[in-house]
């Protein structure tokens, strides 16, 4: 008798793309000198992934991080974003990207000082398709007892974790953090990259965070290596560490 045919595994599911960078570049025209930020990139970003851009000052990670978000445009190249091509789209379907599907946190907080925490979110919740209530979003990053000071009376770390907030509360389909610890001590910075942290797991945003920090990668499902403008190495983490097991 012939042996039993065993059944064939289940194939693994397909990830879903969300980002697919081909061939990117980005020249800076400086009068006659000609910079290149970006040599030639290509990447691709998937749903729900937590990616660390890992690299040193001037290595073209904020260049390709501001590209992804619809903030500037490659040289050559293309961009897709769920299958529609960014390079294709004029002003206004850049705006509507932007404020539809991503949400951006910055080295330095931009809080309006004359505002509230909960104002300073309202004032993305006012303009978004299906918000979170500010005070939910605030409860997010672990505000909900500080909603009614102003930026003045909060710490650094409380203001980044605001301005986190503030990014999440359109329930972003990509957050891109651009060196979010870059003005906080090691405290303050894992209390915040924990909030980030939060929001990838919670709201299942795709995440991208930026930093020159190695240590900060061992949070990453994903680390991306970034050097003079071109990718130089891509590691899966077997064993993410959460932001309160990090040391710097």
């Amino acid at each position: 008798m012939p042996p039993a045919q065993q059944p064939e595994p289940p194939a693994a599911p397909e990830r879903e793309f969300v980002f697919a960078a081909r061939d990117v570049t980005k020249v800076y025209h400086m009068g006659e000198v000609d910079v290149h930020a970006l040599r030639g990139v290509t990447m691709d970003l998937y749903a729900g992934e937590f990616v660390v851009l890992l690299g040193p000052s001037g290595s073209g990670k904020s260049t390709l991080l501001n590209i992804l978000g619809g903030l500037d445009a490659p040289t050559t190249g293309s961009v897709h974003y769920r299958g529609s091509e960014l390079t294709d789209f004029d002003d206004a379907a850049l705006t509507r990207y932007r404020r539809r599907h991503v949400g951006f946190v910055f080295q330095f907080y931009n809080l309006i000082p004359s505002l509230t925490a909960r104002e300073n979110v309202q004032l993305i919740t006012e303009i978004a398709d299906n918000p979170l209530d500010p005070a939910e979003a605030l409860a997010l990053v672990d505000l909900e007892d500080r909603m009614d000071h102003f930026p003045s009376q909060l710490s650094g770390g409380e203001q980044q974790r605001v301005a986190i907030a503030r990014a999440v509360a359109k329930r972003p389909d990509v957050l891109l953090c651009d060196e979010p610890t870059g003005a906080l001590d090691v405290h303050t910075g894992v209390l915040v990259l924990d909030a980030i942290q939060k929001i990838n797991q919670e709201i299942g945003s795709t995440t991208a965070v930026i930093t020159h920090n190695a240590v900060i990668a061992d949070m990453a499902d994903r680390v991306i290596s970034v050097s003079d403008g071109k990718i130089h190495d891509v590691r899966q983490n077997q064993q993410k560490r959460t932001a309160s097991e990090l040391e710097w």
